[in-house]
């Protein structure tokens, strides 16, 4: 799965990483999630397509039916996580769009600010840590109704 959300960076933002000394979603800041943002979504594209070429590469070749069923298994399991990639690339374009618009690092529920931790270990992250807890409560709560 990538990772490379957390260390690939434009170059400009080596080094840096927001502060809480900062204005909160100063320029810099917005600049360097957006670039972090960019950075994870070309990573997921770039596996996206390599895991296509490879299956336009041909059909399954084994003629053994257990070494075809393993196959067959690991591809529906590089297919699942391409399902999962594609959603996340919306959550990340959903994160871009937050930029744009000023409301990135922002709760959706309270309006509070996100931590900066938080938003560094997860920068598509639409919650403060408390209500994304209060969510999942909830959530538990009226699934066992």
């Amino acid at each position: 799965m990538a990772t490379a959300h957390s260390d690939a960076l434009n170059p400009q933002f080596e080094g840096y990483r927001p502060s809480a000394n900062e204005e909160f979603m100063n320029n810099e800041q917005l600049a360097y999630f957006r670039a972090k943002l960019l950075g994870w979504k070309d990573e997921i594209l770039k596996e996206s397509r390599e895991t296509m070429a490879a299956l336009a590469n041909g059909p399954l070749q084994e003629a053994d039916l257990t070494d075809r069923a393993s196959t067959e298994t690991d591809w529906g399991i590089h297919l699942r996580t391409r399902d999962r990639q594609r959603k996340l690339i919306a959550k990340i374009d959903a994160a871009l769009r937050r930029i744009e618009t000023g409301e990135y690092g922002f709760c959706e529920v309270s309006g509070e600010p996100i931590s900066l931790a938080r938003l560094e270990a997860r920068p598509i992250a639409t919650m403060t840590v408390e209500a994304q807890e209060r969510h999942e409560r909830n959530e538990r709560i009226s699934r066992d109704d």
